[in-house]
């Protein structure tokens, strides 16, 4: 499994932990994410989530080295995803390929971002409600690089974040965004020190939990 929940009270921290890639995405891990927000969404006790990846990066993305095995003539047939159960959150549609995208969850997901968060990691760290950010953590459009697009609505979410100017220029430039500047611009909500963010997001999890 690359993907765990780890529970204290009614905050629950959805890990990705799949370091020998900087957890990008592969099949396994976005069907097993958005299992996971589906359970947390479903669960009455469960009241505020926290979205980390685990050893030193959010996510690097999709994983190249798996999308290097698709069909040349039919890239993006892996994009074929049988729905998941339905609940009038998303789950009646097929999940992003990067997982849990396309969900809209009754309750509030902190993302806790070290590390990079590019390309379709940058697209999951703006599906979350805001994001705590590492010092050195960084966002990026890095698939522009490649000519690849952003699939899973960062050209939805980025602009309404920071305003359609800056982020045509970071999605068509496709820079890197270093943690100081994501706040400066609206991106993220709070910077911590290298190696603090899943503590900080946890404990505004707990305090935004301790409301009705």
């Amino acid at each position: 499994m690359t993907v765990r929940i780890e529970k204290k009270a009614s905050v629950w921290t959805v890990i990705h932990d799949r370091p020998e890639a900087r957890n990008a995405m592969d099949p396994e891990s976005a069907d097993q994410l958005t299992a996971a927000f589906l359970e947390f969404d479903a669960d009455k006790d469960a009241a505020v989530a926290v979205f980390y990846g685990a050893g030193g990066a959010f996510c690097a993305g999709w994983d190249l080295k798996y999308v290097s095995t698709l069909d040349a003539d039919y890239p993006l047939g892996e994009l074929d995803i049988p729905p998941a159960k339905s609940r009038g959150n998303g789950g009646d549609i097929p999940r992003g390929p990067l997982g849990p995208s396309r969900l809209e969850l009754d309750k509030p997901v902190i993302a806790a971002i070290e590390g990079p968060a590019v390309a379709g990691g940058m697209e999951l760290g703006l599906w979350c409600d805001f994001r705590v950010m590492a010092k050195d953590s960084y966002f990026g459009v890095y698939c522009r690089r490649w000519g690849v697009p952003l699939i899973d609505g960062g050209t939805v979410r980025l602009p309404r974040i920071v305003g359609q100017g800056r982020a045509l220029e970071i999605i068509l430039t496709g820079r890197k965004v270093p943690a100081e500047e994501c706040l400066a611009i609206g991106l993220c909500e709070y910077l911590t020190p290298k190696g603090g963010a899943r503590a900080k997001a946890e404990e505004l999890a707990q305090e935004i939990a301790r409301f009705p």
